[in-house]
């Protein structure tokens, strides 16, 4: 299940994060500070182009999916998610709910956004999202180079269409 984020979720979306696993993975890497979450988190009050959600797994919060620069007149959104992935590895739930919070937020995206187009962006170097996408009908429609801590990455920006569409 998504819920929208509330100030009580604050701390664990900055913890899951700030997780190492989550960073790596991220198109930023650096350790996000309690100031800087504050200043973000702030940043969401009222702002209708940017919504953060909680994904429950069995009534419990275990990961985060955001939709931003979202255009209600174009009907589409970029997204982005990551898990609880300390929690979910000790209850060996780390890979069903990986599977079923995309699933879940391409359903959001779909039924309760009304998009008909979602955008991400993944790096190269994470093959498992890449299959992960690609079962969920996103397409890499264009391929780029970014330094991210001095490395240069090879991002993809993906792209899914609502399939009614």
């Amino acid at each position: 299940m998504l819920r929208p984020a509330t100030d009580q979720d604050k701390e664990i979306v900055r913890v899951w994060r700030n997780h190492p696993d989550v960073r790596a993975v991220s198109l930023t890497r650096d350790e996000i500070s309690p100031q800087q979450h504050e200043n973000y988190w702030k940043s969401l009050r009222g702002n209708e182009s940017r919504k953060v959600f909680i994904y429950e797994r069995d009534g419990r919060p275990a990961g985060v999916v955001t939709f931003f620069d979202i255009d209600p007149s174009a009907k589409r959104a970029m997204w982005g998610y990551y898990l609880d992935n300390d929690g979910l590895t000790r209850t060996g739930e780390l890979l069903p709910a990986w599977i079923e919070i995309q699933r879940q937020a391409v359903r959001y995206a779909d039924d309760e956004l009304g998009l008909d187009v979602l955008e991400g962006e993944v790096l190269d170097a994470n093959a498992a999202v890449r299959r992960m996408n690609k079962r969920n009908g996103f397409e890499e429609v264009a391929t780029d180079q970014r330094e991210i801590d001095g490395e240069t990455v090879t991002v993809h920006t993906i792209r899914r269409t609502r399939p009614d569409r």
